[in-house]
């Protein structure tokens, strides 16, 4: 069987990994960056809103591939369910909420709003012609059949490989620490990391650091970045400068208002990092409560305040968490398992 894997610029570091795994399944892959393929209006690039089809369709002549698997719903995506070849699409996040917070925030003015238009009618077509949709939880799973109970869907978790995360020296921080690392992209996640400041005033003695980047950036440094005990460290390198920085910290901290399956968290547990995350979406699904961190409901500082205390407390407790979470997440989210659930699905609905 050969599987063409169309994939956005930020996820080919692990679809490449996912390939590579498909390999002992018997699926022959072909990873390709989707926009050098296939792109058009709404893109950034005025000068790609007209596109020549030509070299997408050289791709599929010349690969002639089985199935096609998109990570995104994009122009490649919808120029693949028009081939009559089976269309596979990845469904990352909850797209139905994210347009509607995107509608309420940054897309406000007129040429934004048009672009968000086309971005939903082509993500609807992407939806509506797919053989199969592909959620990356149970949670956002349940979502998508509220929006198309008629669709074959199945579960198609995100896959790590546990040999990339090792501990490592080069961070230096200043203990005891809680280590934040997640973008400031979607409103409805960003916001909840306002719960810290209630904690920050708290707890002076213990640093909290932030490493992550995006458009509400701002909205949270102007509330948090004026408490001593805060630091904002930017993007880092992927992977190499996030694992020194998990390798440092004492306990990671996912304050989120919406997630589906925070990559961030996996690495965080094959870190031995223990860790305490907001209790929505699919990120119960990650990690084991009280086994290999602690869950907490949404604007709870208290139970914030509680959990860290507990941590930073008890040394013994962290390391048993930890060693906990690296085993949990090598069990369930390895490349292979990942890899073979996907093929278990495409055979369960007869697409080999």
């Amino acid at each position: 069987m050969k599987l063409l894997i169309g994939g956005s610029p930020s996820k080919l570091f692990h679809l490449r990994e996912f390939a590579k795994e498909l390999e002992g399944f018997g699926v022959e892959s072909k990873l390709v960056l989707d926009v050098e393929y296939c792109d058009g209006f709404p893109s950034r690039k005025v000068s790609r809103w007209v596109w020549d089809s030509s070299r997408f369709n050289n791709l599929i002549r010349d690969f002639s591939p089985d199935l096609i698997l998109v990570d995104r719903q994009r122009h490649f995506g919808l120029a693949a369910s028009k081939t009559g070849i089976p269309l596979l699409v990845h469904l990352r996040g909850d797209y139905w909420k994210e347009m509607q917070m995107a509608r309420e925030t940054l897309y406000k003015s007129a040429p934004k709003r048009v672009a968000l238009w086309k971005w939903g009618q082509i993500a609807n077509k992407c939806f509506e012609r797919a053989d199969l949709i592909l959620p990356i939880c149970h949670h956002l799973e349940n979502r998508v059949r509220e929006h198309y109970p008629q669709k074959k869907t199945a579960t198609m978790y995100q896959g790590i490989n546990p040999d990339n995360w090792f501990a490592t020296n080069g961070t230096s921080l200043k203990h005891p620490c809680v280590g934040l690392l997640q973008s400031a992209v979607i409103w409805e996640k960003t916001k909840e990391m306002l719960t810290l400041e209630e904690v920050l005033k708290k707890l002076p003695h213990v640093t909290f650091y932030w490493v992550g980047d995006g458009p509400y950036r701002e909205y949270v440094l102007s509330r948090l970045q004026g408490y001593e005990n805060f630091k904002w460290l930017g993007s880092l390198e992927y992977p190499d400068k996030v694992r020194e920085f998990l390798s440092e910290i004492d306990v990671y901290l996912l304050l989120s208002g919406i997630d589906m399956s925070p990559l961030t968290l996996l690495e965080a547990q094959l870190m031995e990092r223990p860790v305490i995350a907001t209790n929505v979406g699919g990120i119960p699904e990650l990690m084991k409560e009280e086994e290999t961190g602690m869950l907490l409901d949404r604007g709870d500082h208290g139970a914030l305040l509680d959990k860290i205390n507990t941590l930073l407390s008890d040394e013994s407790k962290r390391k048993s968490m930890g060693a906990a979470g690296r085993q949990f997440v090598k069990d369930r989210f390895n490349w292979k398992r990942v890899a073979g659930d996907f093929v278990g699905s495409l055979k369960e609905y007869s697409l080999i």
